[in-house]
């Protein structure tokens, strides 16, 4: 991507802080960071202190998956910072940290309602659309293809000027000098970084910044193949020794607690309560009431949860969510439903019209993203202005929602970012922090709400449960010819785009209401080359709020296709590798993931008795592409479903940090592990029937597997590995019980009552 001139200007900021290179014209916002007495800021992304201190701003949320490492990391690469003077600070919400990838990812929600017009060959209304309506949303892998470039363009603008100070000193030429662990060096002259500030802003930087020739954890000329770079991540001390802030640790002066209880799911509202029930408990201080929920307060959260247990608030309910409606409807529009064709490949309509070689039903339950940390914020509103504390993956419709709630300006709600202990997308939502608002107007002092696991279960959306019917015709040999994927699903991306873009003061919401949802298509295409294909995906209304959770439309393709593509091999007689890699021509880089995944694992053919199974899958972000391949050996015993190793092999392209890559792959086998045995509810007379974090038939430390990651050194754009192993792990499971002796399964999660 090239850079154009930024209009560099330099003036002097808040507490005669330098803010320098800014001005990227046309701006409907103001410079976001505001240096402080002695620091001077770069663009939007950093600043560098008088002491020495690198401090870079990190628009996303950090919910685990180390973005508040990655950026500084990318910051200290290019600027020639040293690691042990970096910082970190959360970016306050702005459109200079709009995110453009994603806001052409989700155009659907949004494009189409402006006349009709499609974008711009260069993106330009989406990025005018991600900086003028300060669209910050951290979420489909996107936070590297969103804000590398521009980390670093800032990180070798300062470089530059830098350099340039110190040149100027020792009557050299700029380029001739060099950044290291935050000197400029030439020869043997050397100056800190703190020693030329106030020199460098008499400088500009060049246009277009010159980058330095290695990408960021690329291996240095004198290290060994396979080596790279170590970076600790900055985060990682306060997470151990417990310092780390995350939404539910914030503490305010004179702050209360709230608890809350929210009606059953469906057409709902507040019945009775009699609040005098909890008068006189210790630390109770009095109830406020929402249009669908009931919250306590009181001086501590136990004290407010105890007061509403007595008060027992009743609610009017009108059709209520229940499993057994759920699977109805699904299994009608299964059937008769109008589908969006997603994709079709060769002539599958007449392939598939009446004949089929194998057909297979499969019921995917709703999913609960069940992070640690549940649902959390904290707000004050005095003189008629309101902050809010909270961890979100969309800060900017929060804001907007809870000023739409409150009769606000956008302008008089300030929102202080904080980490999330775990959301899986579940913080794309922000239910919670509204709540938190009203609550804290009521009642008149700050207040933290804090909800109840059996609450999140409750009032928290599930990933949207489906039915689906593959269905395939093969060759005399056994080899797929024709397939075809019908999936009936919520288009659980239409209810969060009208979260996210309906909340608009002053404006028309853009949101497009539609029931098409290519979004949840995109994940149901294979990574096969297949002659003849359709995949079809059928809208419905379930009376379910859903929304998305990690892997999203992938996590649920891969278990479709990788569970029946085994099937298909078992029944051609054809061992499941094998049978994969004729289909693979056109991906030789899937393929050799597939090869080395099955060469550490020690593939013995997955034949019966070995209980060993393998599923391969690839997801693709603009022109970047990850690739996995995971080879599973799993079992049942008296204690159900286990899990005993898990061998990943993956392309991600550019390595950014190996370290956290690793972490990501492996927590993603471990999350989607949990997807295979459990994390799921049902749903009777409007309330989900798992009411504890114990009931969801999460894997304990004891039930971990030995895992094994392998990366593959490859070219191209990093592609975030965040979501690859949640979504290629559970097929992997399944087809290695069905290896160990159990039936095929269709369904998810894999429990023994549904096998």
């Amino acid at each position: 991507m090239a850079f154009t001139r930024r209009g560099i200007l330099l003036g002097m900021g808040a507490a005669g802080g330098l803010i320098a290179a800014w001005a990227l014209t046309p701006r409907q916002f103001a410079p976001p960071l505001h240096p402080g007495e002695g620091e001077y800021a770069f663009d939007a992304w950093l600043k560098i202190g008088k002491d020495g201190v690198v401090s870079v701003a990190v628009p996303d949320l950090e919910m685990g998956q180390g973005i508040t490492t990655l950026i500084p990391q990318i910051v200290a690469m290019e600027l020639g910072a040293d690691w042990r003077q970096m910082a970190v600070e959360p970016a306050p919400v702005s459109g200079a940290y709009g995110n453009p990838v994603l806001a052409a990812r989700w155009s659907q929600l949004w494009l189409p309602m402006l006349s009709g017009l499609a974008d711009a060959p260069d993106g330009l209304l989406t990025r005018r659309m991600a900086e003028n309506d300060a669209f910050v949303v951290t979420a489909d892998g996107t936070s590297l293809a969103a804000h590398e470039l521009a980390a670093r363009a800032a990180a070798a603008g300062a470089r530059a000027v830098l350099a340039q100070a110190a040149a100027a000193k020792w009557g050299v030429e700029w380029e001739e000098c060099e950044a290291q662990d935050g000197f400029i060096l030439h020869g043997r002259k050397r100056l800190p970084f703190a020693a030329l500030l106030d020199a460098a802003a008499d400088y500009s930087p060049p246009d277009p910044p010159v980058l330095r020739a290695m990408a960021p954890q690329e291996r240095a000329a004198d290290m060994p193949p396979g080596a790279q770079l170590r970076f600790v991540r900055l985060d990682l001390p306060s997470k151990v020794d417990g310092s780390h802030t995350f939404a539910s640790d914030v503490r305010l002066p004179d702050m209360v607690h709230a608890a809350i209880r929210h009606g059953p799911i469906g057409t709902v509202r507040l019945g009775t309560f009699d609040a005098a029930r909890a008068k006189g408990m210790p630390g109770f201080i009095k109830t406020v009431a929402g249009p669908h929920w009931l919250a306590a307060v009181a001086d501590n959260w136990w004290s407010a949860e105890q007061a509403l247990a007595r008060i027992a608030p009743q609610f009017a309910v009108g059709d209520r969510a229940d499993s057994k409606a759920i699977g109805a409807a699904l299994r009608k529009a299964l059937r008769s439903g109008a589908a969006d064709r997603v994709a079709t490949v060769g002539d599958p309509d007449t392939w598939l019209k009446s004949k089929f070689d194998h057909v297979a039903l499969y019921t995917i339950a709703p999913a609960l993203h069940a992070g640690v940390e549940t649902a959390s914020a904290t707000a004050r509103f005095e003189n008629g202005r309101l902050e809010l504390w909270a961890a979100s993956q969309a800060p900017q419709a929060l804001r907007l929602a809870a000023a739409a709630a409150l009769d606000l300006a956008p302008g008089d709600v300030t929102f202080y970012p904080v980490a999330a202990g775990g959301s899986f997308d579940a913080r794309l939502d922000s239910d919670h922090a509204l709540e938190a608002a009203l609550i804290a107007k009521d009642v008149g002092r700050p207040v933290q709400l804090t909800w109840s696991r059996w609450q999140e279960h409750l009032a928290g959306r599930p990933r949207a449960p489906s039915q689906a019917v593959l269905s395939a015709r093969t060759a005399p040999d056994g080899s797929l010819v024709a397939l075809g994927l019908r999936l009936a699903m919520p288009s659980s991306t239409r209810e969060l785009g009208g979260r996210l873009f309906d909340q608009r003061s002053g404006k028309d919401a853009l949101f497009l209401q539609s029931s098409s949802d290519r979004l949840a298509g995109e994940g149901l295409i294979p990574p096969y080359g297949i002659a003849n294909l359709k995949i079809e995906h059928v809208p419905v209304e379930i009376g379910l709020p859903t929304t998305r959770m990690r892997g999203n439309s992938h996590a649920i393709g891969a278990f479709l296709v990788e569970t029946f593509i085994d099937e298909l091999a078992q029944r051609a007689r054809r061992e499941p590798l094998s049978y994969r890699m004729t289909m693979l021509a056109g991906d030789q880089r899937l393929a050799a993931c597939l090869q080395r995944a099955a060469t550490l694992a020690q593939w013995g053919g997955g034949g019966a008795g070995s209980g060993q199974g393998l599923a391969c899958w690839k997801m693709q972000l603009d022109d970047r592409i990850g690739r996995i391949a995971v080879v599973a050996s799993a079992r049942r015993d008296d204690r159900g479903l286990r899990v005993d190793t898990l061998t990943a092999v993956v392309d991600i392209g550019r390595i950014v940090n190996v370290d956290i890559a690793r972490q990501q792959i492996e927590g993603g086998l471990l999350f989607g592990m949990g997807l295979a045995s459990g994390s799921s509810t049902s749903y009777t007379n409007g309330l989900p029937t798992t009411s504890r974090l114990g009931m969801l038939g999460l894997p304990q430390l004891a039930d971990c597997p030995e895992v094994l990651v392998d990366f593959i050194e490859a070219g191209g754009e990093p592609f975030d590995p965040g979501e690859l192993g949640a979504v290629v792990a559970p097929p992997a499971i399944a087809n290695a019980l069905f290896s160990a002796g159990s039936v095929r399964l269709h369904h998810l999660p894999l429990t023994a009552e549904q096998a």
